[in-house]
């Protein structure tokens, strides 16, 4: 893919929920929401402050994320669905806990 987000911009892949609840029942597409998780696939420099400086980004590639319900605008980008917005929309990183607990 060759596109790069500008700015405090990232581009994200929404990642789908399961499609039965615990129990069992599956869940038809017309019930599901949008999911509010993500996959970030790009990334600009970052902000920059008003002298110049530039304010690195807090998220990377590869990131998974969780963002508000409404956060983003909708692209479609070699055939792919996908997010841009920006990084003040991004509510926080998942860290994956099996890695942590063998991290500590």
């Amino acid at each position: 893919m060759n596109f790069k987000p500008l700015h405090d911009r990232v581009l994200v892949r929404r990642i789908e929920s399961e499609e039965k609840t615990k129990g069992g029942l599956i869940i038809p597409d017309t019930a599901k929401e949008k999911p509010s998780e993500g996959e970030v696939i790009a990334v600009g420099e970052g902000a920059r402050k008003d002298s110049g400086e530039l304010i690195p980004m807090s998220v990377k590639v590869g990131d998974r994320i969780l963002f508000g319900k409404w956060s983003g605008t909708e692209v479609k980008i070699d055939g792919q669905d996908l997010l841009i917005m920006k990084e003040s929309d991004i509510l926080g990183i998942i860290e994956d806990a099996g890695a942590a607990s063998k991290a500590a």
